[in-house]
């Protein structure tokens, strides 16, 4: 699914990432270690085209994400560790204004949501608004939010 080969990243004289390389199969998980500085965000920023490589290449699907961005960013569901939220909606709004960003709208996003809510346990958290939930449940609600496209690969 993923191919990373010889991809590098500096930020001026700073080599975040230096010739990686590795590659990733449909239904594999694997997680990414190291100290702070190793360059594991700056990777997955890469890979999902939030941030450009100096060198290298990335493909999904065999397609370089270059070539081919919108496509590649449609398989892709990113939860970033500090994720924007918008206190002033209720939840239900929120995962509906980002269904919305993928073309989901009307009762097709309402009860794509809801799954989703479900999954997470957050169904009798729809009429809540977003600044009343715990930090535990903004983060549950940022991953239901990430599978409102249903991704085939989720960073």
């Amino acid at each position: 699914m993923i191919e990373v080969e010889q991809v590098s990243r500096a930020f001026g004289t700073f080599k975040a990432v230096d010739s990686i390389s590795f590659s990733i199969k449909t239904g594999e998980i694997i997680g990414l270690l190291g100290p702070n500085g190793a360059g594991k965000t700056t990777t997955m920023r890469m890979i999902t085209g939030f941030l450009d490589m100096d060198s290298g290449s990335i493909k999904i699907d065999g397609k370089d994400i270059r070539e081919n961005p919108k496509e590649s960013k449609r398989k892709i569901g990113y939860m970033p560790d500090f994720f924007g939220v918008y206190d002033n909606l209720k939840a239900m709004e929120y995962m509906e204004f980002y269904a919305s960003m993928y073309g989901i709208v009307g009762d097709g996003a309402r009860k794509t949501c809801r799954e989703l809510m479900a999954l997470v346990n957050l169904s009798d958290k729809e009429d809540a608004y977003v600044d009343g939930l715990s930090r535990g449940m903004k983060q549950r609600l940022c991953l239901a939010r990430c599978l409102v496209h249903n991704p085939e690969l989720l960073i």
